[in-house]
């Protein structure tokens, strides 16, 4: 196997030692992100440990010549920091060639919270910049396999998840998304391409990458393989007829093990390695060290959520780095890399000036915590409830145009 894949996850028992409190430094994998930091997980650390590239001021200044836009508040504040060959997709893009973009999404509840905006919400600016097809893949399976949900279940949520991806506003014309549970009985080159790259990965090596071990169910060792096959464009023959067309993928970094073991595959299978731009997570409203738990509806702020329960959540629970007192708070100011306030507002403030306005009041001491809060109220209140608005559009009938196999405006 080549030197790819560095990242043996070591985890036979990782989740008993994450739940003991066993585990001392950041662990990332595709089921656990852990940290002890209140500043949450160190990317530079991460970069080291998985191979990957960091996105630099040579790389960001590139994607501008590139496409003739300014690059995305996203790159340009380090919210997608890192990179697998991003150079090659901007060299097939200048040469006039084609590539696509392939993003995923494990439904394990009925609504998205605003962390799943994320990736989305840069895959649809990414498809307009590029004008570019988008495929995008429901592991309903992985999430029966994981979960220990029942079918009809999995199922379930994967439609209600579609819809938070519609309302996000992908272009009808040039987006594909699909139920693993339901595609990939239709469609025999995606079977056919994923029994390919079955044969080319063992249980070795997929012990090593993943840390399964000898109680682990054939399903969860055999699902990297589905994740990895829409990274091969003759799985969708309705929209690339065959041809051999590069991809981009779009992603958290917790997926990077998936796409490790993809790029040791697709060389042989005679395919381009796929590239990919890596995210941060999203932090959970009680701090970037704490658990983002769909048991505890107050760990983060979902798409289904009222503006009340909004303003409540982040008044409550949002952890703040002022100080105790408004008279400390004035004299020491706060600290914005544990605030969440300030995180969640580099996510969804699109205005660089007003941003660091905001970071030197609160840090100054100037602006209190209340009225950062505040701050963030009004600015995500509206994303949610527009969200809401636009998915309440969303039909069964637009559902099936989604997701039904057919051609893009996509000419190869």
């Amino acid at each position: 196997m080549s030197g790819e894949i560095i990242n043996n996850i070591e985890n036979l028992s990782v989740n008993e030692k994450i739940d003991n409190g066993e585990v001392d430094d950041d662990f990332v994998d595709p089921w656990n992100v852990v940290s002890k930091s209140e500043t949450g997980i160190d990317y530079d650390k991460l970069i080291k440990k998985f191979g990957s590239s960091k996105i630099d001021q040579e790389l960001l200044d590139r994607f501008e010549k590139v496409t003739g836009q300014k690059v995305h508040h996203f790159l340009r504040r380090g919210i997608v920091f890192s990179h697998r060959d991003m150079h090659s997709i901007l060299n097939q893009h200048e040469a006039g060639k084609p590539f696509y973009l392939y993003t995923g999404r494990g439904p394990s509840s009925h609504s998205m919270h605003v962390g799943h905006l994320i990736p989305f919400m840069f895959c649809k600016w990414l498809q307009e910049v590029f004008n570019v097809p988008l495929v995008i893949q429901l592991t309903d399976d992985e999430k029966f396999l994981w979960k220990d949900l029942k079918m009809e279940e999995a199922i379930k949520m994967t439609v209600e998840n579609v819809k938070d991806i519609i309302a996000i506003g992908f272009d009808l014309e040039k987006t594909f998304i699909f139920s693993d549970l339901m595609y990939i009985g239709q469609c025999p080159e995606f079977y056919q391409n994923m029994v390919k790259i079955q044969r080319c990965v063992t249980f070795n090596q997929v012990k090593g990458i993943f840390g399964f071990d000898d109680s682990t169910v054939i399903g969860k060792v055999a699902f990297p393989a589905v994740q990895a096959t829409p990274c091969l464009s003759t799985s969708f023959p309705h929209i690339f007829k065959g041809k051999k067309v590069p991809c981009l993928i779009p992603c958290a970094i917790d997926q990077d093990p998936y796409f490790r073991m993809t790029r040791d595959v697709t060389p042989r299978l005679g395919f381009k390695k796929p590239a990919l731009l890596h995210a941060s997570f999203f932090p959970a409203l009680q701090g970037a060290h704490t658990k983002m738990s769909a048991s505890d509806p107050n760990s983060t702020i979902y798409l289904n959520d009222t503006p009340k329960q909004v303003k409540n959540k982040i008044n409550k629970h949002a952890f703040s780095g002022g100080q105790t007192t408004v008279e400390e708070h004035r004299q020491l100011g706060g600290n914005c890399e544990v605030d969440i306030s300030y995180q969640y507002l580099k996510f969804f403030l699109d205005d660089d000036e007003k941003l660091e306005q905001i970071r030197k009041d609160y840090t100054s001491g100037a602006l209190l915590t209340g009225e950062l809060k505040k701050i963030l109220i009004d600015i995500l209140t509206p994303v949610v409830s527009k969200h809401q608005e636009r998915r309440a559009k969303i039909t069964d009938e637009i559902i099936k145009q989604y997701m039904t196999p057919r051609k893009l405006a996509f000419d190869i």
